[in-house]
């Protein structure tokens, strides 16, 4: 793992260089427990060797550092597929915190194979997996500290049901997720990034979304965007591509943004 005086590095980073476009830093003074907490949860030996790999295209580290999350939270992880992030999340939040695994049908269906050797047995006791409808997360209100959506955002503009994956109202979607924050609490998105001015035309066809198309998403639902970070971009991407191109497969120029519910509304 990461010396520790990398992780006073990146807390002073994200306190320096996250901010809110007001520019008033977003990060907590306890980031550099937060960071530590997240490296603990990542040094974990019960963790696999295949999650160990992906880290490396992750940076799993960095990017939970910058969204805030830690111990005692409860944080939903929304189409979480597989579940490589509630596991590391069910680390970051401790046994005084809760993880909700949250997937629709067909997601279920696509990430069962890494999803059941994962919540085998009960390993993971502060994770409770929900196979719910997109329409009906049944999230409760003001329950969660966080929520996460990785890699899945853009499916919310998505419409292909001869393959198994019908439309989603993603407005609704949305305000469900918004309604399920308590107030003050952090919405974590990273996605696919499609070139500038194509707005969620790309998610269709190349399983893309324009970073600029989500900030006026949330911004339309009452979320503020607090916080960005470069740490999965890939500048030789030309975002022209099908992500699951082979030649750009896990390799995908990435953004990653932080939003946060306002304390009042």
């Amino acid at each position: 793992m990461r010396p520790v005086f990398l992780l006073s590095v990146l807390a002073t980073i994200i306190i320096t260089a996250s901010c809110s476009p007001g520019g008033s830093p977003m990060a907590k003074p306890d980031a550099i427990a937060s960071a530590q907490t997240i490296s603990n949860a990542l040094a974990n030996p019960a963790r696999s060797d295949a999650d160990r790999e992906r880290d490396g295209r992750e940076h799993p580290l960095d990017v939970l550092t910058l969204a805030g999350f830690g111990a005692g939270m409860t944080i939903a992880d929304i189409f979480g597929g597989g579940g490589y992030y509630s596991e590391i999340l069910s680390g970051v939040v401790g046994p005084g915190g809760h993880v909700l695994l949250v997937n629709n049908p067909p997601y279920d269906a696509y990430a069962k194979k890494d999803l059941t050797p994962r919540l085998a047995g009960g390993r993971l006791t502060n994770v409770d997996y929900r196979l719910v409808p997109s329409e009906a997360m049944n999230l409760g209100t003001a329950t969660l500290d966080g929520a996460m959506i990785v890699m899945s955002y853009h499916d919310l503009y998505v419409a292909d049901p001869e393959n198994g994956w019908p439309a989603v109202d993603a407005a609704q979607f949305i305000d469900q997720i918004v309604n399920a924050l308590k107030p003050g609490a952090h919405l974590l998105i990273v996605d696919h990034s499609a070139r500038a001015g194509t707005g969620s035309s790309a998610a269709q066809t190349i399983h893309r979304i324009d970073e600029e198309f989500a900030k006026s998403d949330f911004a339309a639902h009452g979320l503020t965007l607090v916080a960005t970070s470069d740490i999965l971009r890939n500048p030789a991407d030309d975002r022209s591509k099908h992500v699951f191109n082979k030649e750009i497969r896990s390799k995908t120029d990435r953004f990653v943004q932080v939003y946060r519910k306002p304390l009042t509304r």
